[in-house]
C-alpha cells in the first residue's frame, strides 16, 4: 500500500503507474528522520532511485500545498552524468508531478541552448541536466539558483569517474547553502564521501536493502564458447529469446561498430548507442527502441548509463567488463518493477578465470553452461509455432477464406506455408562448434597415466622458437579440445611432436593447419623421442684437425755480475750484438754543480751553436746539465 505520508497527488500519479507498493529505497527516504535532511543513499541500478528522490524533495517544492504556482527561478535541481540518463528523469519526474501543476525543463549537451534558455525565461520549477551544460547557462546568467530549495546528484560515482567534479563544485557553490543536498550513487567510494562532506550538512546515511546481493529479478548466466563463435553465440541467444528488446555492451565504440554491420547482416533489427554519435542520432535510436521499430541496442557503457528501455528482457556482455561494479550496472538495465531478465556473459576459453571473479566480487552466481546451439533456437521456433496466437485464436472474418485455400491447396501446403511465412525474415540460427567440458570452477589437475592417444608431427622446431606454451593454446583452438586432451609435446631441432587422447584426434583429421605455414599431420605410429646424436663436428678425431704451431724456446740468460755493468759495452747473450750504454744515475751534488755552471756562455734553445770560445760538450764525466729549466747543448 502507497505511504500516506506521500502528498495526495503524488500517491495518485503512483496508483495510475501501477504502483502498488514501494521498492526498499523508496521506502527509506520517506521516513521521518529523513524530512529535510540531507541524505547520501546507495542502491543498485534499476531499484527504483529516480522515483526515490522525486517523493524525497516533494515537501521541500510542494511546501504542504498540493498545486504550485508560477516560479521565476527553478526550485530543485537534478543532476546527472549522461544526456539520455537527464532526459530519462526528466520524464520520470514529468509524470510523478503532473497533478501538481509542475513546469520541468531540461538542460542536457547536444541540444539547442536557445530553446534550453526560453524554457527557463518562463520559469521552471525542476531543471534537471547535465554537469556542463548546466555551468553553461549559470556563467551566462540564463539560470538562476539562488531560490533553489534541493539538489540532487544521481549516479554520482559515475559524474566523478567521467571528470565532472570541478562542474559539480561550480554548480553547488552557485546554489544556497540553506538548500538540501541528496546524493545517489550506486557505490559509495571515498571520492564520493569527500564530496558529500564539501557540499552536505550532517548527511544521513541510507544503505538500500539488497545493495550487497543480486536482483532476484535477474538470471545470470555465463556460457561458454570457442574462440571463433563469439559472436555467432550472440546471436543464437538473441534468436532464442526474441525478447521485445535486448541490449549488447560492447567494450569500445570500434566493436559496437562491428557487431552493429554484422548483425545488420543477419536481419536483426538494431541500433547503436555511444559516443561518437549525435545527440539527435542517440534519440532517434532510442525512439525506435520504444516504438519496435528496433529490437537490439548494442552499446558502450557510458552511452547505456542509466537508460531505461521498456521491456528490457535480455542484457549480453558481448566484452566482458572491467570491474563487478561495471558488471551490476549493466545487468540493472532488466529485472526492473518485479520483471524478469537476463543476464549472459560470453566467456571464451582465455577469459574464464576473469568471468569467474568478476562473478565472485560482484557476489552473484550464475549459471554455466554452453552458449544455444543452432538446434535449441530450432526447437524453440516450434515451440513458438504451436504457440502462435493465430493459431488459438479464430476469426469470422476468414472462414471463407480458409475453406477455400484448404479446398484449394490441402491442409498440408497450407501448413507449410504458414511455417515458412512465420520463418520469414527471422535470422538463420548459427552452428557453433560443440564444447568439450563444462567452463566451471575445477579442482586442481591431477595427472596420471595418459591412455590411449594418437601422435602428431608440427612443422616447426627449436630452429622456429617454438614452445610448448606457445603451442597448446593454437591446437587446442584448432581441434576444439582442452588440455587435459593433450599429453606430451615434444620439441625438436626441425619440428615438434605432440601426444592427443584417441577419443578426439579424429577432430584434427590427417592434417591440419593451425596458422598460416604451420601445419600439423597425423602420424601411423609412435615417433622416436630420443634426443638426437651430437653432432658430426663434436664427433671429429684431433688428428684431423690442424697441428697447433710449435713453442718458441729462449735461452735463460746467465746472471749478470758488476764487471757488465761498468765495463763500456756489455756483450748480449741473446744475439751477440753491442748492448746500448746504460744510463747514468745523478747524484743531487753532481745536479747542483751542474746546476752552478750552466749558462755561461752556453746557447739558449735547441739546435743552435754555442758561444765562441765555450766547450760544445760537457765534462764526459758529468753528462748532460740541466739548468733552472734551460736546456745546454744537445740532448744524449
Amino acid at each position: 500500500m502507497i505511504d500516506k505520508n506521500i502528498a495526495r497527488p503524488l500517491a495518485a500519479a503512483l496508483a495510475a503507474k501501477g504502483y502498488a507498493s514501494l521498492t526498499p529505497v523508496q521506502d527509506s527516504v520517506l521516513t521521518t528522520e529523513t524530512a529535510r535532511k540531507d541524505l547520501l543513499v546507495s542502491a543498485q541500478t534499476g531499484s527504483g532511485k529516480t522515483v526515490a528522490f522525486g517523493l524525497a524533495i516533494a515537501d521541500d517544492i510542494l511546501d504542504r500545498n498540493e498545486q504550485l504556482e508560477t516560479s521565476e527561478t527553478p526550485l530543485a535541481l537534478a543532476i546527472a552524468p549522461t544526456r539520455e540518463l537527464a532526459l530519462q528523469v526528466a520524464r520520470e519526474l514529468s509524470w510523478l508531478y503532473e497533478q501538481v501543476g509542475a513546469q520541468i525543463a531540461t538542460c542536457v549537451g547536444g541540444m539547442d541552448f536557445r530553446n534550453e534558455r526560453r524554457a527557463l525565461a518562463r520559469g521552471a520549477h525542476i531543471v534537471v541536466g547535465t554537469p556542463g551544460r548546466l555551468r553553461d547557462h549559470i556563467e551566462r546568467n540564463s539560470l538562476d539558483l539562488s531560490e533553489l530549495k534541493a539538489a540532487v546528484l544521481d549516479e554520482a560515482d559515475e559524474m566523478l569517474d567521467l571528470g565532472f567534479r570541478e562542474d559539480l563544485e561550480f554548480i553547488l557553490q552557485a546554489a544556497p547553502e540553506t538548500r538540501r543536498t541528496l546524493l545517489f550513487s550506486a557505490t559509495v567510494p571515498n571520492a564520493i564521501e569527500k564530496l558529500a562532506k564539501d557540499f552536505q550538512k550532517d548527511a544521513l546515511r541510507i544503505v538500500a536493502a539488497g545493495e550487497s546481493r543480486q536482483h532476484g529479478d535477474i538470471d545470470y548466466r555465463a556460457l561458454h564458447v570457442a574462440p571463433r563463435d563469439r559472436e555467432p553465440a550472440i546471436f543464437n541467444l538473441l534468436r532464442l529469446h526474441e525478447a521485445r528488446t535486448s541490449i549488447v555492451f560492447c567494450k569500445t565504440r570500434a566493436n559496437v561498430n562491428h557487431l552493429l554491420a554484422r548483425m545488420g547482416n543477419r536481419g536483426f533489427k538494431a541500433v547503436a548507442l555511444s559516443g561518437e554519435l549525435s545527440q539527435q542520432e542517440r534519440t532517434h535510436a532510442l525512439q525506435a527502441l520504444r516504438d519496435g521499430r528496433a529490437h537490439v541496442c548494442v552499446a558502450t557503457d557510458v552511452a547505456a548509463r542509466g537508460i531505461d528501455l521498456p521491456g528490457l528482457e535480455l542484457v549480453i556482455h558481448a566484452d566482458l567488463p572491467t570491474n563487478s561494479e561495471t558488471l551490476l550496472h549493466r545487468s540493472g538495465r532488466t529485472g526492473r518493477a518485479g520483471a524478469k531478465g537476463v543476464s549472459a556473459l560470453i566467456v571464451p576459453p582465455g577469459e574464464m578465470k576473469r568471468a569467474q571473479r568478476l562473478l565472485k566480487f560482484a557476489k552473484v552466481e550464475a549459471t554455466w553452461a554452453p552458449a544455444p546451439s543452432a538446434d535449441d533456437v530450432r526447437a524453440m521456433d516450434d515451440t513458438r509455432i504451436m504457440q502462435h496466437p493465430a493459431l488459438q485464436e479464430s476469426g469470422e472474418d476468414e472462414g471463407s477464406l480458409s475453406k477455400a485455400l484448404l479446398e484449394q491447396f490441402g491442409p498440408q501446403r497450407v501448413a507449410e506455408a504458414f511455417i515458412r511465412l512465420w520463418r520469414e525474415g527471422r535470422p538463420t540460427p548459427e552452428e557453433l562448434t560443440p564444447p568439450r567440458q563444462q567452463h566451471s570452477p575445477a579442482a586442481p589437475r591431477e595427472r596420471g597415466e595418459f591412455g590411449a592417444s594418437v601422435w602428431f608431427s608440427l612443422s616447426v622446431g627449436h630452429t622456429g622458437r617454438a614452445e610448448a606454451r606457445w603451442l597448446l593454446p593454437k591446437i587446442c583452438e584448432a581441434g576444439n579440445i582442452t588440455r587435459d586432451e593433450i599429453g606430451a609435446i615434444r620439441v625438436r631441432e626441425n619440428e615438434t611432436f605432440v601426444q592427443i587422447a584417441e577419443g578426439v584426434a579424429a577432430q584434427f583429421g590427417p592434417q591440419c593447419e593451425l596458422e598460416p605455414e604451420l601445419s600439423m599431420t597425423r602420424l601411423d605410429g609412435q615417433p622416436s623421442l630420443d634426443r638426437p646424436a651430437p653432432s658430426p663436428l663434436r664427433d671429429r678425431p684431433r688428428k684431423d684437425r690442424k697441428a697447433p704451431a710449435p713453442r718458441r724456446e729462449f735461452k735463460k740468460s746467465k746472471p749478470r755480475d758488476e764487471a757488465e755493468f761498468t765495463s763500456g759495452n756489455p756483450v748480449s747473450e741473446r744475439d751477440d750484438k753491442p748492448a746500448r750504454p746504460r744510463k747514468e744515475r745523478w747524484s743531487a751534488s753532481d745536479r747542483k754543480e751542474k746546476s752552478a755552471r750552466a749558462g755561461d756562455g752556453a746557447t739558449k734553445g735547441k739546435g743552435k751553436k754555442p758561444a765562441a770560445g765555450k766547450a760544445k760538450w760537457a765534462k764526459p764525466s758529468a753528462g748532460p746539465r740541466k739548468g733552472a729549466g734551460k736546456k745546454t747543448g744537445r740532448k744524449s
